[in-house]
């Protein structure tokens, strides 16, 4: 069938493979403009938009997807759907009201609307989450749902490997969607549950610091979220930023001394953050301006 498909992410790519797979077109596709990206800020393009070329479909980057001019290229198009996907910028009228736009969001709606939900989801702790597909409305993420599939969040899980297996069921359920829509089944919806909903804020610098405040166990799993994609990194005693890639939580009792919050220690060639409650073990690290290290790496360079 005729789809556009609306996305920017490399999330939002895999789920735009599955559905060119699947058989359901698309007959156009619509990102964000290239952006300057990397330490050299040079300018580059989308996820969604690489793919699209890799697959030979017609891409459109327009710098604003609520023009007028954009509404012509989607209607000339002719979507008997349109499927939106991590887009990253505000859809309006009259786009909502010409076509039923079908979004693939990555939690168990009405949890973790907004931005960040599989970061969020790792954050707090969530034994789950999941994909819902969903009417898009005016309202963040709150439109009815006709669709959705839980599954496991591990406890090693990163964004990375969570965001994998989530892209997977996303583009499984958007096929699953499209292809009962092309059998002239048009998809049930249901309402949400407003009192259910929370909000996945987008990430900022601020969640990105490592607090030595809070226990260990929350500061294992920021820097699991945020892996590889964002980066969790705490701070130095001369100001600077140390980058954490990966790491894990010691009880105060194991190591051997109540933790000095906020302070890096070496016991038995194991680089430790002191918590409030123990120790965060720092496995792989960042310094500034240099390369990802193991911990046996770091303290063979650095003195604490």
């Amino acid at each position: 069938m005729r789809t556009v498909f609306i996305g920017t992410s490399e999330f939002a790519a895999a789920v735009l493979e599955r559905i060119a797979a699947g058989g359901h077109g698309p007959q156009l596709v619509l990102t964000r403009p290239d952006s300057p990206r990397g330490r050299g800020r040079k300018l580059a393009a989308p996820p969604v938009a690489e793919a699209a070329r890799r697959l030979r479909l017609e891409l459109g980057q327009p710098a604003n997807i609520n023009d007028p001019a954009t509404g012509e290229l989607i209607a000339r198009a002719q979507p008997q759907a349109v499927v939106v996907c991590a887009f990253g910028a505000l859809i309006r009228e009259p786009l909502l009201s010409v076509y039923e736009l079908l979004n693939v969001h990555p939690s168990l709606l009405p949890r973790w609307r907004g931005a960040a939900p599989v970061e969020r989801a790792i954050m707090a702790g969530d034994e789950r989450t999941g994909v819902s597909i969903m009417r898009l409305t005016a309202g963040l993420d709150s439109g009815p749902v006709c669709m959705a599939r839980e599954l496991a969040i591990a406890p090693e899980d990163s964004y990375g490997t969570l965001a994998e297996r989530l892209q997977v069921l996303g583009g499984d359920l958007i096929v699953d969607t499209l292809d009962q829509i092309a059998r002239g089944e048009p998809p049930a919806f249901v309402a949400q549950d407003e009192a259910g909903a929370t909000y996945a804020e987008k990430i900022g610098p601020e969640d990105r610091l490592l607090d030595p405040a809070r226990p260990a166990v929350e500061l294992e799993r920021i820097v699991r979220a945020l892996h590889p994609h964002v980066g969790a990194r705490l701070a130095l005693s001369d100001g600077s930023l140390l980058g954490v890639r990966k790491a894990g939580v010691v009880a105060s009792a194991a190591a051997g001394a109540a933790p000095a919050a906020g302070a890096l220690s070496a016991r038995d060639g194991r680089l430790l953050y002191g918590t409030a409650d123990g120790y965060l073990e720092l496995l792989v690290v960042q310094p500034p301006g240099g390369r990802a290290m193991d911990a046996e790496a770091y303290l063979c360079g650095h003195a604490l």
